[in-house]
């Protein structure tokens, strides 16, 4: 793959999954997995579920590494079986770990997304890339004859690719697994869902949160908490907010939200044109996302009676129960975060001006808020 473009299967500034040396938060789905494999009971197929950049492809990679490191259990022989293994570390020296991270480990296929003719990146896994595992099936076998696959992500094959992936999920290769991982399950077909064994993952908390933050190089925030949420518990997604400066938009804000129903047109100006600047188009489009973020949490604030918790920004509980302090207003605000998300997407699509769109945006929350008083 050129340098120039982007890996599939890396989040935008964190390390890949191949070089995560630990994964943070998932003891269960770890265990779940360590406790069919000391059973015998190792499918041959696994989906790996979870919200987005939880640490599904760290898993992934982490159960790669350790079943190609691991040598077969002893039917008996002269001593008896071996000792079960006790986690799915291996030993940071070992030659399985070398081989992948340098990207030689004969035992291993990863499929993403590949670049087409011209040299950019598709849009989605495509039929040519699955097939490329026949070749790599006819490789004669090492270390102990298995072989893993790993699928990053699974949700984006397109139908021509997810039944070439089913037939070998229907007749899989001996001592193969396959581990396909996959942020929206639902979007798969039914029979790849129900030949895999699922191992479902968990948002982080803040403590698991800083911890695998650290591990990427990125620290933590002064406002941990607030991160945690607006993160929604992905690693992924807070080194995201942290390079792009999230946090700080997402106080703006909700700043403005507390102007409401008046408006302080000068911070709102303010907020539109920070979305126009060059090369911005990561920044307006998590602007967008926060404000998806800021409706759904009003939305949810007069559903339940109060505000979610943790705050996500200084004063962000007083604001959203005054802006939604009953279920009434909770159903306007649901009705209209569907208008304004769609309209705000539209325009994304067909490149109107940021900033005059996301001043759209913020006069159309103002709409909603007069008609919700």
């Amino acid at each position: 793959m050129s340098d120039d473009l982007p890996a599939p299967d890396q989040a935008p500034g964190a390390p890949h999954p191949r070089e995560t040396e630990t994964l943070f938060g998932q003891d269960a789905a770890q265990e779940a997995f360590l406790t069919a494999y000391n059973s015998d009971r190792l499918h041959h197929g696994w989906l790996l579920t979870g919200p987005r950049g939880v640490g599904k492809a760290t898993l992934a990679w982490r159960i790669a590494r350790f079943l190609l490191a691991t040598p077969p259990a002893d039917d008996g022989g002269l001593f008896g079986a071996g000792p079960q293994p006790g986690s799915l570390e291996i030993a940071p020296d070992h030659p399985v770990v070398h081989r992948m991270l340098a990207g030689a480990e004969p035992g291993l296929a990863t499929i993403t997304r590949s670049p087409n003719d011209k040299g950019k990146m598709r849009g989605e896994i495509v039929v040519d890339d699955i097939r490329k595992l026949g070749s790599f099936f006819g490789l004669s076998a090492a270390d102990g004859g298995r072989r893993v696959v790993i699928v990053d992500s699974a949700d984006e094959m397109n139908p021509s690719a997810a039944n070439a992936l089913l037939k070998m999920l229907e007749e899989p290769p001996a001592r193969t697994t396959l581990l396909l991982v996959s942020h929206q399950p639902s979007r798969l077909l039914p029979t790849i869902r129900s030949r895999c064994r699922t191992l479902r993952l968990s948002p982080l908390s803040s403590s698991d949160m800083r911890a695998a933050l650290e591990q990427a190089g990125t620290d933590m925030p002064e406002q941990p908490e607030q991160l945690t949420a607006l993160a929604a518990g992905s690693v992924g997604d807070a080194v995201r907010l942290i390079n792009l400066g999230g946090l700080e938009i997402y106080a703006e804000l909700i700043a403005i939200l507390g102007t409401l129903p008046r408006l302080d047109r000068q911070r709102a100006m303010a907020l539109s044109q920070s979305a126009a600047q060059r090369g911005g188009a990561e920044r307006f489009d998590l602007m967008l996302n926060l404000v998806d973020f800021a409706l759904a949490r009003l939305a949810l604030t007069g559903a339940a009676g109060h505000p979610p918790s943790p705050q996500a920004a200084p004063n962000e509980a007083e604001i959203l129960s005054r802006l939604s302090g009953s279920p009434l207003q909770a159903r306007k605000w649901a009705d209209a975060s569907a208008v304004i998300t769609a309209r705000a997407r539209h325009g994304q699509a067909v490149n109107l001006d940021p900033a005059a769109l996301v001043l759209d945006t913020v006069f159309k929350i103002q709409e909603t808020a007069g008609q919700s008083r």
